[in-house]
């Protein structure tokens, strides 16, 4: 995420879903370096060619509770999932896990490693949004992009009297998420054999 403290003006739009394979393309390429797909593939050429159709499962599951916002530009887009989807999303667990088993072939039990300690942690109650998932397209990064998108779904779930959930990945990520309102929700979720730490965080409504 960006922590650039100027962000841009526009207001985020909602993409199409013929949009998702240039949306998964975006994750994909924004998220090749980050320590958790380094855990999930560890190999750079590989990783590369099997991001984009896992992140294409991410853009579905979100478009399907409209959970998909991109900046105007193009260069942004944040996944999330509304009040209650979260449980709705549990439900499909089948589902989801032979798309990731298509996507990621042998690599898939690592990706299901860090959805089961995800899950774990993951608050059932209150009611709360959940940004799964973030990315500015590397050539824009610290331009604040990601900060509009942030603050679009933080404002949306105040008007709405919900709580706000995710899980950084980065440091970039964290202090994005602290300046905006978030607080840490116990300690990281650790990956085994020496990984990487995802950090759970907690908006209460304003």
């Amino acid at each position: 995420m960006s922590t650039s403290e100027s962000p841009p003006r526009g207001v985020p739009r909602r993409p199409s879903r013929p949009d998702a394979d240039e949306l998964a393309a975006l994750l994909a390429a924004a998220f090749h370096d980050d320590p958790l797909t380094r855990w999930i593939i560890p190999d750079d050429r590989t990783r590369a060619g099997l991001l984009p159709g896992l992140f294409r499962v991410f853009v579905d599951v979100s478009h399907d509770y409209d959970g998909v916002a991109l900046s105007p530009c193009g260069d942004a887009v944040m996944l999330f999932l509304p009040p209650g989807a979260s449980k709705e999303v549990d439900a499909r667990g089948d589902e989801l896990e032979r798309r990731f088993a298509d996507a990621l072939g042998e690599y898939a039990g690592a990706l299901g490693t860090i959805v089961g300690l995800q899950a774990e942690r993951h608050p059932a109650d209150p009611p709360h949004y959940y940004a799964s998932f973030a990315a500015v397209r590397p050539a824009r990064q610290r331009n604040g992009l990601l900060s509009v998108l942030l603050q679009e779904l933080i404002d949306r779930a105040d008007r709405e009297g919900c709580a706000a959930y995710t899980e950084a990945s980065s440091p970039g990520g964290e202090t994005l998420c602290l300046r905006q309102g978030f607080v840490p929700l116990g300690g990281p979720i650790t990956l085994p054999d020496g990984g990487p730490s995802l950090r759970p965080l907690w908006r209460d409504p304003r």
